[in-house]
């Protein structure tokens, strides 16, 4: 019983090896391609909703691909310091603005008052 057990031991052994290091005229399996990000973010548009959305990263060994995470947090970080920049200087023209329209109806309303005391 104990030299079956050692012989089949052996088979499996063999086997598996043969199996990996491979056999006959294939020789060893070829190397995998890693998996990349098929569908990374537009270079030649804004980023929308959709686009974030529809981002799904690669699975590697430990998770994601840390290159394809990066280089998307960079875009999308990139994206939004711009957005803000742009939000913050129509903001800014929009107190300009607004200062100017009140400033014009307060001297437009201070300048017809005296016009109706005199009556």
């Amino acid at each position: 019983m104990f030299l079956f057990l050692v012989v089949a031991l052996a088979v499996v052994v063999a086997a598996v090896t043969l199996a990996v290091v491979g056999g006959g005229e294939t020789g060893p399996l070829p190397e995998a391609a890693p998996e990349r990000l098929q569908d990374p973010l537009p270079y030649d548009r804004p980023v929308n909703r959709a686009d974030v959305e529809g981002l799904r990263f690669p699975l590697a060994a430990r998770g994601y691909r840390m290159s394809d995470v990066d280089d998307a947090l960079a875009r999308l970080g990139a994206e939004l310091a711009e957005r803000d920049a742009r939000i913050a200087d129509l903001e800014s023209a929009l107190a300009g603005a607004q200062a100017a329209a009140h400033g014009a109806h307060a001297s437009h309303v201070s300048m017809e008052k005296p016009a109706q005391e005199d009556q």
